[in-house]
């Protein structure tokens, strides 16, 4: 893992799997803590990010590459205007979805997910912990299905199935998987005990465990 300043928290999961609840109460807490925090999503409202979201609302979808390719841009654009930036100054940031959403999404839709990774490490930087949150496409829908815009593509649940298959087979150094079946309060409490352990064991903070 890269000894850069900063710290990359990646939240990832299936749509209604509380990515963006996580988030925001993540980096409420840190910055009570007195901590430097930067928020960041993607896809983002950026040129490609808007593309993105534009193509997704059409009935007429994509081809897998040219997906791949539009999330590519979209993320390259990010790393470069504002991860990099972030963690630069030495800050957390909280990323809501990456490249594990991509291997996931776009794999689910006929691309090796492992080439999918290779792809994106060659240039994005590698996380320093990534939370994977379960939940079944059923109820997963069930929640998305309450907001007014609908993700044509990305809300039908055979193919959510086939994302929550990939996003369960993802492994590597700091990838945890929790289950989002769980209040948001448990899932933020098992987050937030693991990511202090690990931004001390970095340096990034003395902090009496009693303050969590």
């Amino acid at each position: 893992m890269s000894e850069r300043p900063g710290f990359l928290v990646v939240l990832e999961g299936i749509d209604g799997s509380g990515k963006s609840t996580q988030a925001r109460l993540l980096a409420r807490k840190l910055r009570k803590m007195g901590l430097p925090v930067t928020v960041l999503r993607e896809p983002t409202r950026g040129k490609w990010g808007r593309i993105i979201r534009a193509r997704a609302l059409q009935e007429t979808a994509l081809n897998p590459q040219e997906e791949l390719e539009l999330f590519l841009r979209d993320r390259q654009d990010n790393v470069r205007r504002h991860l990099v930036p972030a963690l630069n100054q030495g800050k957390i940031v909280i990323l809501d979805r990456y490249y594990f959403s991509t291997m996931a999404y776009q794999g689910a839709r006929g691309i090796d997910p492992e080439y999918i990774r290779r792809q994106n490490e060659a240039f994005a930087p590698r996380p320093d912990a990534v939370f994977i949150l379960h939940l079944s496409p059923a109820e997963g829908l069930a929640r998305i299905h309450q907001r007014k815009k609908k993700d044509i593509l990305f809300e039908q649940e055979k193919y959510l199935e086939k994302v929550e298959q990939i996003f369960r087979k993802i492994r590597g150094r700091r990838i945890y998987h929790l289950e989002a079946s769980q209040s948001r309060e448990r899932i933020n409490e098992l987050i937030l005990r693991r990511l202090i352990f690990l931004l001390k064991k970095k340096n990034f903070l003395q902090l009496d465990s009693s303050r969590i």
